[in-house]
């Protein structure tokens, strides 16, 4: 799911007077994030992995055996898993194929702050439905990468003989093409389990301490999602699908600022509305009735590791001042700048939800909408 660019400037520069009130104290103002210029670093280095894998990829395509096989394979599903293709495979191209695509799996996961657990990572598709037709008649297949920047104007793809050539990105090309990008889903299901781990080892997600907040052992109350939009121009053909999630902020019971991921995997087209009765605000877990929301989409080069890292260097500056403070000013500044341009990582926020909060809420930045409504969860 592509984003439109979004300039930060217009939201860390909105005045805590207009949020709530001018009673409020300032908030503090976050410490440099150290991993701030090496994030377009990242974003490259992950690219460049993926690009000589494309290369490597098309070039085994000159083995029949084993061009037939992923042929079979990417009509046969709407993603393969790179490395496990190559591993079944007795054809010697397949078989070389699987040891550099094993390694670049390594690195990337490495890239994004993920565990060396975190196992295959890479996938190929057929880069549109309507290329199915020409690839089951035949037609020799290129290979490109899933350029991260949803603006550009031509990717490039490898044909067997290892050519290059720039394909238009604003249109479908006649010419089948495998498109190489990396399994997000489970990306983001790890690395949400690395910003999780690395949060609470800070302090800023420790175990909800429901007494201390006012919840009986008959429930707590939460605000639930029953209807979000994300609003979008211009999905490219060659992108795949997108990982939502919900960074949720407030001061816990201890007075410490506090972030609850929330995975959102449901939102995958743009201009879609979706109902998911989703949880998205446990107010035990707050001191104040009040909390903030930032929404983020997992991209290639998203490092789960630098954004725990930027999220609590920010944050642990955060102090309870006796009243609430919007954090979503400090969570926006903490994230690298290119986050706000053409990497679509940082989507929309949400200031000040409580626990009455009811109806339609649209996001700070323009670009999506909720309504929610509060719920009380009974204990069995």
């Amino acid at each position: 799911m592509s984003r439109p660019s979004k300039r930060r400037g217009a939201l860390i520069g909105m005045t805590l007077a207009a949020v709530i009130g001018t009673a409020q104290p300032a908030i503090a103002s976050p410490a440099p994030n150290p991993a701030r210029p090496a994030t377009a670093t990242r974003h490259a280095q992950v690219h460049d992995v993926e690009d000589r894998i494309a290369r490597s990829l098309s070039s085994s395509l000159a083995a029949p055996e084993w061009r037939e096989q992923v042929r079979t394979a990417a009509l046969g599903t709407q993603e393969v898993d790179l490395r496990d293709l190559a591993a079944r495979t007795a054809d010697p191209a397949g078989e070389r194929l699987e040891a550099v695509v094993t390694t670049a799996d390594r690195r990337i996961a490495a890239l994004k702050g993920l565990p060396a657990t975190t196992g295959s990572l890479l996938r190929v598709r057929l880069g549109a439905p309507s290329m199915r037709g020409r690839l089951e008649a035949g037609a020799a297949p290129w290979v490109a990468v899933a350029a991260a920047d949803e603006h550009t104007r031509t990717i490039t793809a490898y044909d067997s003989q290892g050519r290059a050539h720039a394909v238009d990105a604003t249109r479908v090309p006649d010419r089948p093409l495998y498109v190489l990008d990396i399994d997000v889903s489970k990306a983001h299901r790890a690395g949400l389990a690395v910003l999780r781990a690395a949060l609470a080892d800070k302090g800023l997600a420790a175990p909800r301490d429901r007494a201390a907040n006012g919840a009986g052992a008959a429930g707590w109350w939460a605000t639930k999602v029953t209807a979000v939009e994300v609003n979008d121009d211009e999905e490219p053909w060659f992108k795949g699908g997108a990982e939502m999630f919900a960074l949720v902020t407030g001061f816990g019971p201890d007075g410490k600022a506090r972030v609850d991921s929330v995975d959102m995997p449901y939102l995958d087209d743009d201009g879609t509305v979706y109902h998911p009765n989703q949880i998205l605000v446990n107010w035990s877990s707050y001191k104040y009735n009040l909390a903030d929301v930032v929404m983020m989409e997992d991209d290639d080069g998203t490092n789960y590791k630098a954004l725990a890292q930027a999220l609590t260097t920010a944050l642990l500056t955060v102090t309870d001042q006796g009243a609430y403070i919007p954090l979503v000013n400090a969570v926006l500044s903490a994230m690298p700048d290119s986050w706000f341009t053409d990497d679509p990582d940082y989507v929309e926020s949400w200031y000040t939800l409580s626990k009455n909060s009811t109806g339609r809420l649209d996001g700070a930045a323009g670009n999506g909408w909720m309504t929610v409504e509060p719920y009380f969860v009974e204990q069995f």
